[in-house]
């Protein structure tokens, strides 16, 4: 049984002792209640004032304690529920049953140089095997680091800051849980962030507006206040010298705040779903704070929350607090209004000084919350391959080699494929110029390690371990192309796209840095002759360039030809029949191709190959 399977009866249990302790609290609070009020009753009705006056505060904080208490043993249960829901997502990962984690298809672009090739995004992703980040900028810079290699000095760095993580798995999961608490499917993460950056409206006249709300006030609460004095002393008498004044006092309050309304309304239709995403920041700020932490990356994150007394999770506090409140004023595009509020404002005019002081919260902190949220998705981003790292301790972390051009694996897979049905192979491809290409029949496994070799770089130019017993590379940038389609909506054939791809090709080699490319198959979408005939031209004009890559083909003729003129070094997937079975044992060899089962596998489609037939 796997730690993250001890964890989940861990947690159950606690649960199970949460929920009745909360079950507990529940049935006191009622009897509290019930027994509060009727105590108060009988005193009222003996005329024992004096023990009512004293009664009445003492139940009230009682009855409040009580509360408090029922809220953080909820909160507890509800991080319980969560840690459960992490190690269970944990198991699920392990068995490589990734169908119910967000698949990031959001971030999928079929014009990148490798993502769709290689499986960075969509339905059974690296995507899904790496994400626990819980904030939307987590999940972005996730989709950055798998799209954009780190350069050399950031690849050693992260490969630090992961392995002092890797470790650390209570933590870790802890932090998950923390921002577990304010997932939010309709957070605007940018949409924030540009509300933050917008000039101030009222501060730089705070003087006058503050000046002008508080003598308004004044005159409201006078004008209130005479008006409940005639209301309870003249009632008889009543006239409208004691309303008159409170209407005319509300009115221009009323005519002054609608100046103020697209201020008000645009500062809560711009925060309305982000109340919940500052307060995820704000957990997980305060749990990286209580982290301590050796590695450089790590530590110059962690700088970013606090100078002194200044506390970035105080900060968000603050505004989170701010924009709660005002919140309840609602607007025509949000929900939430409360009518309490409308009633104080106009008396008061809380819109001045709620808009105020969240102008000046972005006056003081607005440039440094793209920094905080930098730097808490960074932690995300590292703590989520930490945990890959941590579910997979068979991997390896590579060495990566300052020279170019330069693959060393042993014993690679693909972490996408269930390990026990995942098999591994050496692989090695030194120096400028060196192409491997691979031969096999359909179903060999040709395309497959092609990814592996692929998607094992990424993870590698990532900072992350590889699926593999141990590694060296060099830094390069990867350029795929395998997964051509036809285009309906451009009116682009599978061919022409896959033309379109070698063409960026070329021009990434010719540009002289470092690539390492994968193609697979070319020029499927073309008759015979010119397929070969293109194959071997562009296999040619590969090799002259000094290209770095792989391709694979099941065309022999091409893979002999090559060999013949020292182009390019064979390695290949054999099978062989038993017993009237194909079986594809998936190891790489040295060599051309030497089985031809391909008729075979026709055969056993049904389909009646003819025996005379000639070209």
């Amino acid at each position: 049984m796997t730690i993250y399977e001890n964890k989940v009866r861990e947690y159950e249990t606690a649960l199970a002792e949460a929920e009745k302790e909360l079950k507990n609290i529940s049935t006191l609070r009622l009897l509290a209640f019930v027994g509060s009020f009727a105590l108060i009753i009988f005193l009222a009705n003996a005329r024992l004032a004096p023990l009512v006056w004293l009664l009445v505060p003492v139940c009230m904080l009682g009855f409040g304690l009580l509360i408090r208490n029922y809220n953080k043993l909820s909160y507890q249960k509800k991080n319980i529920t969560f840690l459960k829901e992490i190690n269970e997502q944990e198991v699920l990962r392990q068995q490589n049953k990734l169908s119910g984690f967000p698949s990031g298809q959001a971030f999928i672009d079929r014009d990148h140089p490798y993502a769709a090739d290689l499986d960075m995004f969509g339905p059974h992703s690296l995507y899904q095997l790496i994400n626990r980040a819980t904030t939307e900028s987590g999940q972005v810079l996730l989709a950055e680091f798998l799209t954009r290699p780190a350069s050399e000095e950031i690849l050693i760095q992260r490969q630090h800051a992961i392995k002092e993580l890797t470790s650390n798995l209570d933590w870790r999961q802890d932090f998950q849980a923390a921002g577990m608490h304010f997932t939010n499917s309709k957070s605007g993460y940018q949409k924030l962030l540009t509300w933050i950056e917008k000039p101030a409206t009222l501060l730089p006249d705070q003087l006058k507006y503050m000046s002008v709300s508080i003598f308004l006030a004044l005159v409201s609460t006078a004008a209130a206040v005479y008006f409940v004095f005639g209301m309870m002393y003249y009632m008889q008498d009543f006239s409208l010298q004691y309303i008159l004044p409170l209407i005319i006092s509300l009115i221009i309050n009323s005519l002054y705040l609608k100046k103020l309304r697209p201020v008000a309304e645009d500062i809560i239709d711009n925060t309305h779903h982000n109340v919940i995403i500052l307060g995820g920041y704000q957990s997980l700020i305060t749990k990286i704070e209580s982290g301590h932490f050796q590695s450089e990356i790590l530590q110059r994150l962690k700088s970013a929350f606090s100078a002194g007394t200044y506390s970035a999770a105080d900060e968000i506090s603050g505004l989170k607090n701010i924009l709660s409140v005002f919140q309840m004023k609602g607007s025509k595009r949000s929900v939430g209004k409360n009518d309490f509020y409308a009633i104080f404002n106009i008396l008061w005019l809380f819109d001045v000084h709620l808009i105020i002081l969240t102008e000046k919260w972005k006056q003081k902190n607005g440039s440094q919350l793209r920094t905080w949220a930098g730097s808490v998705s960074e932690f995300e981003v590292l703590s989520s391959v930490a945990g890959f790292a941590y579910s997979n301790p068979s991997f390896t972390f590579p060495e990566i080699q300052i020279e170019p051009y330069s693959i060393h694996f042993e014993t690679l897979g693909h972490p996408l494929l269930n390990p026990e049905r995942r098999v591994s192979n050496d692989f090695d491809l030194e120096g400028r110029g060196e192409i491997a290409m691979i031969t096999g029949s359909n179903m060999a496994g040709k395309s497959t390690f092609l990814r592996t070799v692929g998607i094992n770089l990424v993870l590698a130019l990532i900072g992350a371990p590889c699926c593999a017993k141990s590694g060296r590379v060099s830094h390069m940038k990867i350029f795929t192309s395998m997964r051509t389609q036809d285009n309906l909506e451009e009116g682009v054939s599978s061919f022409y796209a896959e033309l379109k791809r070698i063409e960026q090709l070329l021009k990434l080699i010719e540009s002289g840095e470092p690539i390492f490319f994968l193609l697979d198959e070319m020029f499927k979408g073309t008759n015979s002759e010119d397929r070969y005939k293109g194959g071997a031209s562009l296999i040619r004009q590969l090799s002259e360039l000094n290209a770095f890559g792989m391709i694979s083909t099941h065309d022999l003729e091409l893979a002999r030809l090559a060999a013949k003129h020292m182009i390019v070094a064979n390695f290949s997937f054999n099978s062989e029949i038993n017993s009237g079975e194909i079986i594809f044992n998936y190891r790489l060899t040295k060599g051309i191709c030497t089985d031809f089962n391909a008729s075979e596998l026709m055969k056993r489609s049904g389909i009646r190959i003819l025996s005379d037939i000639t070209p």
